[in-house]
């Protein structure tokens, strides 16, 4: 069986739909970050396919995915760091509970 560009475009959807109910559902900083991260890791996905499977002569999709690959780890890396930051401030990383600058 031969797995064709159909369904690489389904599971990038299934992945980022997983993850955009992740980030809207959720209201743990960590679970919020990590539906990002798969929504990210979708696209990525849509990039190696179109890559593959569509007659382009360079790398361009490779390219791309490295990029969003590292702006992905810079956005971890960086929420991460803020979410601990805020864990010391207030110890709780509930996104409800951090509505100090409201109003």
């Amino acid at each position: 069986m031969s797995v064709g560009l159909t369904h690489y475009l389904l599971l990038a959807a299934v992945l980022f739909a997983i993850g955009l109910y992740g980030v809207l559902s959720r209201r743990n900083i960590i679970a919020i970050l990590m539906g990002v991260e798969l929504m990210l890791n979708a696209v990525n996905i849509n990039f190696i396919a179109f890559n593959r499977f569509l007659p382009v002569s360079d790398l361009t999709g490779q390219l791309m995915s490295v990029f969003a690959i590292t702006v992905g780890v810079a956005e971890v890396a960086i929420g991460i760091a803020l979410a601990f930051r805020i864990y010391n401030d207030r110890e709780t990383v509930n996104v409800d509970e951090l509505n100090n600058m409201k109003g």
